[in-house]
């Protein structure tokens, strides 16, 4: 006889639900909290980051779920930017020497004593692989900014580990 339709899986859905996100959270949560602290360069501030925007994306059910991961890192960004108010041209770095001293304790001392747009463009574009546009829109100024941003974070971090070095010359050939 007759048997009844299946139209798909019911329970199968193209949008997380509040138990996915808590899942991607608990594989993600040290990972997120690196970049909120990276990008803040305070412990503080970053928990005062990543918590609003883990309850914007607990809030958030319309995010497709193979977009939840971006979009996680993304609005960690954005509160990142909207806290700390990066600009371009408001040089506060530190000698080379003290970056070179300090990076010895630490395998990110050195990012966090980058002045604070450098540091954002280089967690942005090298670690976080976002295009200098994504990178230009988010903190609202020109790829320039964002291209001699980058070059200036790899050359004081250059003078800490030589791999810096090799990547900030293939970056300065590239925009040669």
């Amino acid at each position: 006889m007759l048997e009844p339709m299946q139209f798909g899986d019911e329970r199968a859905t193209p949008y997380p639900t509040v138990t996915d996100f808590v899942e991607a959270f608990n594989e993600e949560v040290h990972s997120l909290y690196l970049l909120s602290f990276l990008l803040t360069a305070d412990h503080d501030r970053a928990e005062q980051c990543l918590v609003p925007a883990i309850g914007e994306c607990v809030e958030r059910i319309d995010v497709f779920t193979d977009g939840a991961r971006s979009w996680t890192r993304r609005r960690v960004m954005k509160h990142a930017i909207r806290m700390i108010r990066p600009a371009p041209g408001h040089s506060d770095y530190v000698s080379l020497n003290s970056l070179a001293t300090t990076a010895e304790s630490s395998p990110f001392a050195a990012i966090l004593l980058l002045d604070a747009f450098d540091r954002f463009v280089f967690v942005m574009s090298i670690l976080e692989g976002q295009s200098d546009q994504e990178c230009a829109t988010l903190l609202r100024c020109s790829r320039r900014d964002v291209m001699i941003a980058r070059v200036l974070a790899l050359t004081c971090l250059a003078s800490t580990d030589p791999a810096y070095a090799q990547a900030g010359a293939s970056i300065r050939e590239e925009i040669a």
